[in-house]
């Protein structure tokens, strides 16, 4: 009994110092995904910015003022413009991007490790499909609220769910729009808006940006620079609706991708039924957006080798110059 009940204590310890949801981008389970993952298909083509204070409780200063709103379009490169307290930044994004196997789009900030922990700011996340009705992920932060973050102290990622800057620069946030099915005004297979909004990061209930829970979000506050508030490096599109001519026969169905989930020892059989489709790219990718295998279909069947891949979920990339699209696969040894 007294053994039992020091591994409950232990598990629940575990649970309080390392929260719950998947750790940094240099840890084992993350759902980062690198920049130059090859699992992006195309990123944002236009920005408006709304900047916020250095300091929304001090109004002597200014308001955030580094970067220019074109450093959020196009790929990542650690670019950024800041959004300052309570800022935001709206994306549109054409072809719209819509819901797939997984995530489906990625946002990145210039988070940075540091001796100990993440330095982190964070920000909202929501989607549109018109531009005028916006829709926020359920954002979860579980960073304890008894002490206020200050300037420059640091944020646990498995604390965070939901939040934009959740990683370091150079790795993307990923969100899942298959999250928001079944919302109000918004249809997620064509998302064409997305808006970013700074968290403010003060735990005085005046000033608080509360999570979907509602939580006060901690994080780092005051930031009283130029360069204060989230900063918005680029959002990156892993599913986006193809645009096709209405005699092409759409991929999606004409796919075929079996045993799916994957038993010991089978191997993943991929099967074209339109004799039109050959030239193909094939890509696997593991969750956080590794390339671990590629070719290029040459016909309308191919066996792709999946036996020496551990238990887990990966992600399948078949597109050529029209079309791409990102199936799910489970290996259940």
């Amino acid at each position: 009994m007294k053994k039992t009940f020091y591994t409950f204590f232990f598990c629940l310890s575990q649970i309080f110092l390392f929260g719950q949801f998947p750790p940094a981008a240099d840890q084992l389970g993350t759902t980062a995904i690198h920049q130059d993952s090859s699992i992006f298909v195309n990123w944002a083509k236009t920005a408006i910015i709304e900047r916020g204070q250095q300091n929304i409780s001090d109004d002597s200063l200014n308001y955030a003022e580094v970067g220019e709103s074109n450093f959020a379009l196009g790929i990542a490169d650690n670019q950024t413009v800041s959004l300052g307290d309570n800022g935001s930044a709206i994306l549109t994004f054409d072809p719209p991007i819509t819901n797939g196997e997984g995530a489906d789009f990625a946002v990145f900030e210039n988070g940075f490790p540091t001796q100990g922990g993440y330095f982190l700011e964070l920000a909202f996340v929501e989607v549109s499909c018109d531009g005028q009705n916006f829709v926020r992920f359920p954002a979860t932060s579980l960073t304890d609220t008894s002490v206020q973050l200050s300037t420059f102290d640091l944020v646990n990622p498995t604390e965070i769910n939901n939040l934009a800057g959740k990683y370091v620069g150079g790795f993307g946030t990923p969100f899942d729009l298959a999250e928001l099915a079944n919302m109000p005004n918004l249809d997620i297979s064509k998302i064409s808006h997305i808006k970013i909004v700074d968290v403010i990061g003060s735990i005085e209930d005046s000033l608080a940006t509360f999570d979907s829970e509602g939580r006060a979000i901690n994080d780092p506050f005051p930031t009283p620079f130029p360069s204060g508030g989230f900063d918005l490096d680029a959002v990156g599109v892993i599913h986006q609706k193809m645009i096709t001519a209405t005699s092409m026969v759409d991929l999606d169905h004409s796919l075929l991708l079996y045993p799916n989930p994957l038993k010991v020892g089978q191997n993943l059989n991929l099967q074209l039924t339109n004799a039109n489709f050959s030239n193909y790219q094939i890509e696997l990718f593991s969750t956080n957006g590794i390339l671990l295998w590629s070719t290029e279909m040459k016909s309308t069947q191919l066996i792709l080798p999946f036996t020496n891949y551990p238990k887990g979920i990966y992600f399948l990339k078949i597109s050529n110059n029209e079309q791409s699209i990102v199936k799910k696969i489970v290996a259940n040894w």
